[in-house]
């Protein structure tokens, strides 16, 4: 269980860091209605409360070195009513020099994670494409990691990495572009880790100053429609000789979605008693 929690954990932590910052100069106009870069951001943060499912392109890169280098890519389908639920399909996972070889595939339902990719499709012998992990299952050693992803996943939301820009005090308007055939304005700034993640509950606070650790300051990019919604967001940041950066393209926004259970008969559990996979099963 110690590489399949990371695994589960990497699935989710593509999506908490997902995020962004404001307060500062400039103005921007949306719609009628003219707003100085600081109030818009949170005008963006507080539209955020509102949304309770929507669908992101997602890119994290990182460099500093063959252990600290890699890339997730992927996508996300995200809902918080009826209950939390998120879709995430990783085509690209790689870190220090290891690979995920056919990327994964990981659908959060409540307290139960279905995950799917070869290596644990290997690593459990099964033949079955998914792989149910339930934290009810798992012996006290192990279930403090598969908890820890499922508390990631729970805390992500997009009101909370939104509410994160709004720790800016250098924000500003840079002007207007187009996201995904929907006009925007461009919102460019940055924000002190230690300020920011003041926003946030103390759990999501613990666990941001624990990814952010490298980082200082993180410099954010925020594109927002007419609605305040925001359309894409970017981070970066560099510390001690790495560096990172994070892009999320957002759409659908309080549309419907579809999140369940894949088929019982292609589903399996984890091996009694399993414990790290064998060695070498974490490379291609």
């Amino acid at each position: 269980m110690r590489r399949l929690a990371p695994a589960l954990a990497l699935g989710t932590a593509a999506l908490i860091g997902v995020a962004g910052c404001a307060a500062g100069q400039g103005t921007a106009s949306l719609g009628n209605v003219r707003l100085a870069a600081a109030e818009a951001v949170q005008a963006s943060a507080q539209k955020a409360e509102e949304v309770t499912s929507y669908t992101a392109d997602l890119v994290f890169d990182a460099t500093g070195g063959q252990e600290r280098s890699g890339k997730i890519q992927g996508r996300m389908v995200y809902q918080s009513k009826p209950q939390l639920a998120t879709d995430i399909t990783l085509d690209v996972i790689s870190f220090g020099g290891q690979n995920v070889p056919g990327g994964a595939r990981v659908i959060l339902l409540g307290d139960t994670v279905y995950a799917k990719s070869e290596l644990l499709s290997r690593f459990t012998g099964t033949g079955k494409p998914w792989t149910k992990v339930s934290t009810a299952d798992l012996e006290a050693g192990e279930r403090a990691g598969a908890e820890e992803a499922l508390a990631q996943a729970r805390q992500f939301d997009l009101p909370g990495t939104v509410k994160l820009l709004t720790a800016s005090k250098d924000v500003k308007a840079v002007g207007t572009e187009t996201v995904g055939g929907v006009e925007t304005t461009h919102y460019s700034g940055t924000f002190p880790v230690a300020e920011a993640v003041q926003a946030l509950a103390p759990q999501e606070r613990e666990r941001l100053q624990k990814d952010l650790s490298q980082a200082k300051n993180v410099k954010f990019d925020l594109w927002a429609d007419a609605q305040n919604l925001p359309r894409k967001v970017t981070l970066s940041g560099s510390e001690d000789g790495a560096s990172f950066t994070m892009a999320a393209h957002l759409t659908g926004f309080n549309e419907p979605v579809t999140i369940t259970a894949p088929p019982a008969d292609q589903v399996g559990g984890l091996p009694e008693g399993a414990g790290a996979p064998p060695a070498g099963t974490g490379r291609d």
